[in-house]
């Protein structure tokens, strides 16, 4: 398939998946690969045969809803980010938790792929600001649409490529080394749990401290969805809640009441009233 044909066929189609083409535009190798090996195993010769198996298939949309779903994810990802959680984010909200007599934070990241965002957050938490709040414990639920990425995410183990932007320090005391791969220790699994889950249509019962929601809802998904999405993150965090997207992603015009942090692109916090 060409990749002129791939554009215009995601650009035709993407709308229907409630997404925009503008998202896809870097990643669409991504995609452009699946969707023509799908074509090679229905026996479809060009994108328009494929188009007209889609128009009569209703259960198709489904899969190729599952071929949009990018997964670029490795350890420390946007290292500043991480930095500026452990050293800014996790200590405020950690103050605000003992201000209350609360000895927990709850933390939700969406679309967590293989595991390794809030693989992270834990490290971060128990070799770096958790050691300043030991009455403090955190609990990181790791949601995603796909169950391949979340076994994959539950088994944690990972290439040595994926930990290359970890401190060294974080790597040899959070990963125990089996073969060729990295495996996260147990004692930084234990806060962290996994739950197959579409942020399109349904999200956790609890409410959290500190929502992460990277380069996924606010990226791929149209202006409208965007603006659903961010309204029910907002009222699954906490007052003074953090909220943080991707560095390069930017909010809906109606923010739903949230707050840009001051130099520091993709973290938001929760407007409080009065």
């Amino acid at each position: 398939m060409k990749d002129r044909d791939c554009i215009e066929f995601l650009q035709s189609s993407l709308p229907r998946l409630r997404m925009r083409w503008q998202g896809f535009r870097k990643v669409r190798g991504q995609v452009c690969k699946r969707i023509d090996r799908r074509m090679r195993e229905l026996g479809l010769e060009n994108i328009a045969a494929y188009c007209s198996f889609l128009e009569n298939s209703a259960d198709e949309w489904a899969v190729l809803d599952s071929f949009c779903r990018v997964t670029i994810s490795r350890f420390y990802r946007d290292r500043e980010v991480f930095r500026f959680l452990e050293q800014v984010v996790l200590v405020k909200l950690s103050g605000d938790a003992i201000a209350l007599g609360d000895k927990e934070l709850r933390c939700w990241s969406i679309g967590c792929a293989s595991g390794e965002e809030p693989y992270t957050l834990a490290v971060l938490w128990d070799l770096g600001t958790g050691r300043h709040f030991p009455p403090i414990k955190i609990r990181i639920l790791a949601t995603d649409a796909d169950e391949n990425m979340i076994e994959r995410a539950r088994e944690g183990c990972y290439a040595s490529s994926s930990l290359a932007g970890l401190p060294l320090e974080w790597t040899a005391r959070a990963f125990v080394r089996r073969g060729e791969l990295y495996c996260i220790k147990d004692e930084e699994r234990e806060s962290v749990s996994f739950h197959m889950q579409d942020i399109r249509k349904a999200e956790p019962e609890e409410m959290f401290h500190l929502i992460l929601c990277r380069n996924l809802a606010f990226t791929y998904f149209d202006e409208e969805l965007q603006q659903e999405v961010l309204v029910r993150l907002r009222d699954k965090l906490h007052a003074r809640g953090f909220l943080v997207v991707g560095s390069h992603e930017r909010l809906p015009s109606d923010t739903a009441g949230f707050l840009p942090w001051p130099g520091i692109p993709g973290v938001y916090r929760k407007e409080t009233s009065g």
